[in-house]
């Protein structure tokens, strides 16, 4: 797999007759390690190591309906009283972060009502915070640390 610019984390990763697996600390287990997998774990140490979120807070690769349509997020950390703190969608490196991108977590965002968004495919990362009043979101350089 490619150097991401995201922090580097000790992952464990072993090879079997499925292919290379990847331990998720989140969901506590192995699964397939694919190339958006491996932003996906760059982004749960970023937010573990960087942004001081609690393991407890963090859900990855989760369903929730959307406009009646079952979709799954890639990762949403929550507040201590359960609102929805950060959303994010990862993409493999070599997926172009495009409005499309902006769309789908938008659309993901309606159901979850997030405070943050980030958008990622390992390389180039966007930040947003979300405006309910107008509708819109604004880009932002970083999310700030996690705060208890």
């Amino acid at each position: 797999m490619i150097p991401l610019h995201l922090p580097a984390g000790k992952f464990r990763v072993k090879s079997t007759e499925k292919g290379r697996l990847i331990f998720d600390q989140v969901r506590k287990k192995f699964v397939v390690l694919t190339p958006e997998e491996w932003v996906r774990q760059h982004v749960v140490e970023f937010l573990l190591s960087r942004k001081r979120i609690p393991l407890n807070l963090l859900t990855v690769e989760k369903q929730i309906r959307v406009s009646g349509t079952l979709k799954r997020y890639d990762i949403v950390s929550y507040n201590k009283d359960g609102s929805v703190h950060l959303v994010v969608e990862c993409k493999a490196p070599d997926v172009k972060i495009t409005q499309e991108t902006f769309d789908q977590i938008a659309r993901y965002n309606k159901e979850l009502q997030s405070e943050y968004l980030m958008v990622t495919n390992g390389l180039d990362h966007y930040f947003c915070t979300m405006d309910y009043e107008t509708r819109g979101y604004t880009f932002i350089p970083d999310i700030p640390e996690y705060s208890l």
